[in-house]
């Protein structure tokens, strides 16, 4: 009798237990705020449009702690790897991993869009599409972003110390870590640790006051979703649904065919991983801003079993270096514009516009306005296609940056992982322990 009361007992906390943690679980709360912001932008359009603010006010907030967070993890990384030679190996890695998986995207790109035809039905949209206000704002936003190579490579070397992070310049704000890493490393151990005691602590605050704004995530998405709905209207997303859809499909394809097959050749499972990130892209589908979930990645893949010093040098380098979904976006998009206006691309124009894409996507992070300003100045510099065509894009764009923003945190989340295994710094024990793992 007392034990059938226990077990009742137990049975009973357990259920309380369960239904208390999936109220309170983040994911679950930014899932309900994603399915509340389109009912609202449905039906009340006019006032989710006024809803932006909320989403702009949660992404500034994450921004005020992407760069300090972001200096102080590979800062500390640099000076905890304490041998230049390690440091290199792993950069090194990442960086010819990098240049495969985005040259691949860009292939799949437009490949997939020539399969798909996308484009190719939108005449009668581009006839009666009044396209001047935006495409002069996307010329005005690419002449403002074009940059030649020399200006592009400048730009990565920051000239003030405190400007790099009040710019927020991600690449600059690296620069500027890994050298002061270098410098840590030059001095001697018993000076050296208390520094490293109290970067480490600074960046355990960080962290902390991280986890604070992201209860504030909900809140954000519902206002980020409701906008998007609201403001573009049902019209446009029926104009231009077969884009969107076919998109959505590029980026399913890529993450589990490309991405699945590189964890599968490194022998760690995709969906393993997607399921230990899963809040993160709950939170990345709210909100479209790949920012969002850097810090929370930072703290998380150590766990998972790469080492913390190469998830603080391969990850923030990937934010700017291995923007899978954007490539993707921009290659698509590329062939989406050349059938809606009639242009017929030859090989060596296709072949030109990627060599050109695969740089100037290195772009995306440091350029205010993100893929769509890197992609209109892409337009701009190859003078195939009519800028004005870019007028479409922009008044999808929020849908499609969902996808690629979370395309880029998975592949990013997938390149730490391997370029750790390469360098001989993953731990399998860490994954073995990760529940329902297989390694």
């Amino acid at each position: 009798m007392s034990t059938t009361a226990t077990t009742d007992g137990e049975r009973t906390r357990s259920d309380s237990d369960r239904e208390h943690s999936l109220w309170t679980n983040l994911g679950f709360q930014v899932a309900v705020s994603m399915v509340l912001g389109i009912a609202v932008g449905l039906i009340w359009p006019e006032f989710a449009s006024s809803l932006k603010i909320l989403g702009d006010i949660f992404l500034r907030l994450i921004k005020t702690a992407v760069a300090p967070l972001v200096f102080l993890t590979v800062a500390v990384g640099v000076m905890a790897a304490g041998d230049i030679r390690r440091v290199g190996k792993v950069g090194l890695i990442a960086i010819i991993y990098f240049e495969i998986v985005s040259t691949l995207a860009l292939a799949l790109g437009v490949l997939f869009g020539h399969l798909s035809g996308v484009g190719l039905n939108l005449g009668h949209i581009t006839a009666s599409v009044d396209a001047t206000k935006g495409a002069a704002a996307a010329a005005k936003a690419a002449e403002a972003s074009h940059t030649t190579f020399t200006e592009f490579l400048l730009n990565i070397f920051p000239d003030n110390f405190f400007g790099a992070f009040a710019r927020g310049e991600l690449l600059q704000v690296l620069v500027i870590a890994l050298i002061f890493g270098f410098g840590l490393m030059a001095i001697t151990p018993s000076k050296r640790v208390p520094i490293e005691n109290g970067l480490n602590s600074i960046s355990t605050t960080f962290f902390e006051f991280i986890h604070v704004i992201m209860r504030l995530a909900p809140i954000g998405t519902f206002g980020a979703i409701a906008y998007a709905v609201g403001s573009n209207g049902t019209a446009v997303l029926l104009s231009l649904i077969y884009f969107v859809m076919a998109f959505y499909v590029l980026v399913g394809m890529f993450i589990v065919v490309v991405l699945g097959s590189i964890c599968a050749l490194f022998r760690f499972n995709l969906f393993d991983l997607l399921r230990y990130v899963r809040d993160e892209i709950m939170i990345m589908l709210g909100t479209a801003s790949s920012e969002s979930v850097l810090p929370r990645l930072l703290e998380k893949l150590p766990a998972y079993g790469a080492s913390r010093q190469t998830v603080g040098l391969v990850l923030p380098t990937g934010y700017a270096f291995n923007l899978d979904g954007t490539s993707l976006f921009m290659s698509i998009s590329f062939i989406f514009l050349a059938n809606a206006y009639g242009v017929s691309l030859t090989w060596q124009q296709e072949l030109g516009s990627l060599a050109v894409m695969l740089l100037t996507s290195k772009g995306a992070a440091t350029v205010s306005g993100g893929s769509f300003v890197v992609f209109a100045a892409t337009v701009t510099t190859t003078g195939i296609l009519p800028i004005e065509g870019l007028a479409l894009i922009f008044g999808v764009y929020r849908f499609l940056s969902i996808a690629l923003s979370t395309c880029n945190v998975i592949g990013n989340a997938v390149a730490t992982v391997v370029v750790a295994k390469l360098a001989g710094e993953f731990e399998n024990e860490a994954l073995s322990r990760q529940p329902g793992a297989r390694v």
